[in-house]
């Protein structure tokens, strides 16, 4: 497979992007701020609703969904240093369900 030429030279580095879910309007893409899509920025801006997550390096040739990360990462953090987990990160419950 023929690569493509690499169009914005010097930017090399992993990159996330979030994809919130605004209900009634739907799902978009979330704006920012390029220096704001690094894994550090993404998981302390985390939005409320996230629907996915894509870190990826064009650079380096790779893109990978990565939600199971996003999602468990504060959780490691609240649990490390002792901290109830922030309601917003809370597993929303399902009715009819424990």
């Amino acid at each position: 497979m023929r690569q493509s030429p690499f169009i914005v030279p010097g930017i090399n580095r992993d990159i996330c992007l979030v994809l919130d879910d605004y209900g009634s309007i739907g799902c978009v893409w979330r704006e920012t701020d390029v220096e704001d899509t690094d894994f550090e920025t993404v998981i302390a801006n985390l939005p409320g609703n996230p629907v996915r997550v894509v870190a990826f390096n064009t650079a380096e040739g790779w893109s990978r969904d990565v939600p199971e990360v996003v999602a468990l990462e504060p959780r490691v953090r609240c649990a490390n240093q002792k901290r109830e987990l922030p309601s917003s990160l809370q597993p929303k419950r399902v009715e009819g369900q424990p």
